[in-house]
């Protein structure tokens, strides 16, 4: 169970013990991180104390590099939420800005890791680099827990034939609609987060009324296309045709994340929903007339639930 969650390095309580930790951002918790922060909880136990999962907030390359800010795969809220399941006892933000970014790298692990978080050991990926100008690796890591009294431990990436998971590969599959490629590197569905609000209810006069959801900037949207998915609100979940794109048959220009909820007439304008991605149905097409887009909704109903195995 996750008992505590922390944001910056005074939220660190007074006299905390000593800890195993993981570092990274962590973005998708996909299947490879899943591998690493298990193996951290597990020599956490092992050890008899706590574990402590440390990610940044803004993404470092955004800091680094303004502008390059990569499709966000996870919120904050999210990746908590998927880190509790694994076991981690404290999530800790760590707000990464310019300042932090100069920090040499044996600093950073002499202040943050060893007079804050008194760390016992780290379990990182291979590829891990910190500190200024991602100098640090897993070796100094090494050198300076052999200095400090801590030990570090690279975990490889995982792979599948000669696919490796990562954060990129997953983005390129959304990126090309292929969200159960995504999925399957995920070990979930890709999931999509937001605010209901009003469109132009254009649904509604169709008979396929839509939830209009407003997602974050950075959030990694799949490509314009039809979709099979599982909306979730406040834990309930229902099957839903979700379609992304400019609504070209009536000439929109604005791209939108539209979810029509089978077999649901409820108003969900304000709240904040979700949206599991689980298979692409078809492409974006423009229609000649109302009636011809009807009717391929419809299809789309029948697929979709076809897909999530739900009556009609």
């Amino acid at each position: 169970m996750l008992v505590q969650r922390w944001r910056g390095i005074e939220a660190i309580p007074n006299g905390w013990g000593r800890s195993v930790i993981t570092i990274g951002v962590f973005d998708g918790m996909h299947r490879g991180h899943v591998q690493l922060v298990g193996k951290a909880v597990r020599r956490a136990r092992e050890m008899g104390v706590p574990s402590v999962l440390m990610t940044f907030d803004p993404h470092p390359s955004e800091v680094v590099r303004p502008g390059s800010h990569p499709a966000q795969l996870t919120t904050l809220r999210r990746r908590a939420e998927l880190v509790e399941q694994l076991g981690v006892e404290v999530f800790f933000v760590l707000p990464f800005t310019v300042e932090l970014s100069r920090v040499p790298a044996d600093e950073f692990v002499h202040f943050v890791l060893v007079e804050r978080l008194h760390v016992a050991e780290v379990v990182v990926g291979d590829n891990f680099t910190f500190g200024h100008k991602a100098a640090g690796d897993i070796e100094l890591l090494r050198s300076l827990g052999r200095r400090f009294g801590f030990t570090a431990e690279g975990v490889g990436l995982l792979s599948q034939g000669e696919l490796t998971f990562s954060s990129t590969y997953i983005r390129s599959c959304i990126d090309a609609g292929d969200v159960a490629a995504a999925g399957t590197a995920l070990g979930r569905p890709h999931r999509v987060e937001g605010i209901v609000v009003r469109g132009d209810q254009r649904g509604r006069r169709l008979g396929y009324p839509t939830a209009n959801l407003s997602t974050s900037r950075h959030a990694a949207i799949p490509a314009d296309g039809v979709y099979a998915c599982r909306f979730v609100h406040r834990r309930r979940e229902f099957a839903a045709a979700v379609s992304i794109g400019t609504n070209p048959t009536f000439s929109g220009r604005e791209r939108r994340v539209e979810a029509f909820v089978l077999d649901l007439d409820e108003d969900f304008y304000g709240e904040r929903v979700a949206l599991d991605f689980v298979e692409r149905l078809r492409g974006m097409s423009r229609f000649d007339t109302p009636e011809e887009l009807v009717a391929q909704i419809d299809d789309d109903v029948v697929r979709t639930r076809k897909v999530l195995d739900r009556p009609g």
